[in-house]
């Protein structure tokens, strides 16, 4: 059906306005437990993504997969191998949701932070109007 495209991202512009993105994040080093506890730490986090998602507040998630190399890209699409000294170290696993407050976004962090078995922090995004 033509134009159903946009009547959704209308629809789902209404229904977010006013709220905010945040990142939640660890470094892949914060996560210190006996290997034995993986699969129920594995099914906590996953659980709390599906209670985010659930809730609507989910915007996308994942880790860095560190067995691949960050890699710097031009302007001119020239790919070198290296990246900028200050996020040399960006590992670890990230989450951006969408909540309508700060504290909204704080309780969600501190669940994801009992699930990971690890503090998490928490970013907010700067409000882009074009998005």
């Amino acid at each position: 059906m033509p134009g159903q495209g946009s009547i959704a991202r209308a629809t789902w512009q209404r229904k977010t306005a006013g709220m905010d993105h945040y990142l939640i994040s660890f470094p892949s080093s914060a996560m210190v437990f006996p290997e034995e506890d993986l699969p129920e730490v594995a099914a906590q986090a996953r659980a709390v993504i599906a209670e985010m998602k659930d809730a609507g507040v989910y915007r996308f998630g994942g880790g860095i997969d560190e067995s691949v190399a960050p890699v710097m890209v031009t302007g001119h699409g020239s790919v070198v191998e290296a990246t900028y000294e200050e996020t040399r170290k960006i590992e670890g696993g990230y989450t951006v949701i969408q909540v309508a407050t700060r504290d909204e976004a704080v309780k969600w962090a501190a669940k994801v932070a009992e699930a990971c078995r690890c503090a998490q922090e928490l970013r907010k995004f700067q409000y882009d109007p074009a998005s």
